[in-house]
C-alpha cells in the first residue's frame, strides 16, 4: 500500500482521490442504453442482459415457482442468520417512525406535517460475483415499514439465468412485490421509464458499480428520484496505539474485497500501528478467495501517518468516508468531531461488517465524498413529508394584512386579491372584487 507521512492540507485532495471514472467517461454509454430502453422496452433490456450478463432470457420476471424452489436451496443456518438480521434492522428502522407535528403558529392558523409513503419504489441489488442479499434486507425492510405499495427489485442473473437463492429468500421474506432478472444500466433505465413487464417507479434505491451510479444520477434528469449517489465501497479507519492491528487489517480487507474500484484508507498517529497493519494486510490477503480483487483495491489505497488527532480529524472530514471506524483512546474526540461520514463504527469490537449485515443500521450509504451532503438510507428515505394548514376567519384576519403587503411588494397582485376578498367578506359578509 502507498504510505504517506504528514501530508500537507493542500495535498489531501490529490492523495485521497477516489479510483473512479468521471461522468464524462460513462455518460455516452448510459444515455445510449437509456434511449434504447425507452424506445424498445423489454426487447432492449433483454438485449443488454445477453450482452453484459452472457445469458439469453425469454422474459425478465422471476416466477413464483422459482421463488418457491429457491427456499429449499438456502441452508437453515443462513435462513436463521437472515432472520436475525431482519429482526435487528426492523427494530432500528421502526424506531425511526415519527408522529404528526402540529402547531398553531398564530391564533386561528394551524399548520401540521405528516409523512406519507412513496407509492412505487425500485430496489437495485448487485449480483455478479458477490450477490448482495443483505442489501435486500436494507432496502425492502424500511420500504415495507414505510408502507410503500409497490416494491420491485432488479438484480442481474447468473450465466444460467438464475438469481441467487438467498436474494430470492430475502425478497420473499421482506415483502418485495415483483422481482426481475435485470442488472446494470438497463435495470435503472427499465425502472425509470417502465416497460411492458417492468413497472415504472417513483424512486430508485441501491448501490452498484460506477455504471449503475451514473445511470441513477441520469435517471434524476428524467423525473425519477434516487436515494443517493452510492457507488464503489470505501472505508477509512482511524487507529492509534489502542487498536488491534489484525482487526484493523481485516476491516480494511473486508471493504477491499467488494470490488476492484473499492478504496480503503488507514489514518493513524502511530508509526507502529501503520507498520503492523500493513504486515497484517498482506498476511491475511493470502487467505482470501477474492484475493485478486482485493489486491487491486489495495493498490488504490493508502496508509497515512499524521502527527495529531486534530490533523487526522480534519483530513477525515475532508475525505468524507462512506464507512468510518474509530479505534482510539480519544474516541469521544472523533465521535463529537466527525461531520462527514455515512456510518460510524466505534471501538475494537465493532467491525464494519456488523453494519453490513446484522447490527440493525443501514448499509446503503453515500460514497465518493457525498456524505458531506447526503444521509444513508433510513426510514425517511421511503417517505414524503407533506404539510397542511387550516386557517379560520380569525386566523386570516390575524395574518391577512401581512400577506397583502408582502404580495404587493413582490408585484403578485392576484396573491393579494386572494386574501383581500376574504378580508372584505368578513367586513361586509359578501365578496367585493
Amino acid at each position: 500500500m502507498n504510505k504517506i507521512y504528514n501530508p500537507q492540507p493542500e495535498t489531501w485532495s490529490s492523495i485521497l482521490k477516489r479510483p473512479t471514472q468521471t461522468f464524462d467517461d460513462i455518460e455516452t454509454t448510459v444515455k445510449g442504453i437509456f434511449k434504447e430502453v425507452q424506445q424498445k422496452g423489454d426487447q432492449a433490456v433483454l438485449k443488454y442482459t445477453s450482452l453484459f450478463d452472457g445469458i439469453v432470457l425469454e422474459n425478465n420476471i422471476v416466477t413464483n415457482e422459482e421463488i418457491e424452489n429457491s427456499l429449499n436451496l438456502v441452508s437453515e443456518d443462513l435462513k436463521e442468520a437472515i432472520k436475525l438480521a431482519k429482526s435487528n434492522i426492523e427494530k432500528f428502522h421502526t424506531a425511526q417512525i415519527s408522529s404528526k407535528i402540529e402547531i398553531e403558529t398564530t391564533e386561528g392558523v394551524i399548520c401540521w406535517q405528516e409523512k406519507r409513503p412513496i407509492q412505487k419504489v425500485g430496489l437495485y441489488i448487485p449480483g455478479g460475483s458477490a450477490p448482495l442479499f443483505s442489501t435486500v434486507l436494507m432496502l425492502a425492510i424500511p420500504a415495507k415499514i414505510a408502507g410503500c405499495k409497490e416494491i420491485i427489485l432488479c438484480t442481474p442473473p447468473d450465466k444460467q439465468g438464475k438469481i441467487n437463492p438467498a436474494i430470492l429468500f430475502a425478497a420473499q421474506l421482506c415483502g418485495v412485490t415483483k422481482i426481475y432478472k435485470i442488472g446494470g444500466i438497463q435495470a435503472i433505465a427499465a425502472m425509470t421509464f417502465g416497460t411492458k413487464s417492468v413497472d415504472k417507479v417513483y424512486k430508485i434505491f441501491g448501490p452498484g458499480n460506477q455504471f449503475v451510479t451514473i445511470a441513477k444520477q441520469y435517471a434524476t434528469q428524467l423525473g425519477v428520484a434516487i436515494d443517493m449517489p452510492a457507488g464503489p465501497s470505501e472505508l477509512l479507519v482511524f487507529a492509534d496505539d489502542s487498536a488491534v492491528p489484525s482487526f484493523v487489517a481485516s476491516d480494511l480487507l473486508s471493504q477491499a474485497e467488494h470490488g476492484k474500484d473499492s478504496q480503503v484508507i488507514l489514518v493513524t498517529t502511530s508509526q507502529n500501528i501503520l507498520n503492523e497493519v500493513e504486515k497484517e494486510i498482506y498476511k491475511q490477503l493470502k487467505k482470501l478467495p477474492r484475493k485478486e480483487i482485493a489486491e487491486i483495491a489495495i493498490n488504490n489505497s493508502v496508509l497515512i501517518f499524521l502527527g495529531s488527532d486534530k490533523n487526522a480529524l480534519d483530513l477525515i472530514n475532508e475525505y468524507s468516508p462512506e464507512h468510518f471506524i474509530i479505534c482510539s483512546n480519544n474516541e469521544d474526540y472523533f465521535i463529537n468531531g466527525i461531520e462527514n461520514a455515512g456510518s460510524i463504527f466505534i471501538g475494537n469490537y465493532t467491525p464494519e461488517s456488523a453494519g453490513d449485515y446484522a447490527s440493525g443500521t443501514n448499509h446503503t450509504l453515500p460514497t465518493n465524498g457525498y456524505s458531506k451532503s447526503y444521509s444513508g438510507v433510513n426510514l425517511d428515505s421511503f417517505l414524503k413529508a407533506m404539510t397542511f394548514q387550516k386557517i379560520t376567519e380569525k386566523g386570516i384576519s390575524n395574518i391577512g394584512k401581512s400577506i397583502e403587503i408582502m404580495a404587493e411588494a413582490e408585484g403578485l397582485l392576484a396573491h393579494k386579491m386572494a386574501v383581500n376578498l376574504r378580508l372584505n367578506k368578513q367586513k361586509t359578509n359578501k365578496y367585493q372584487p
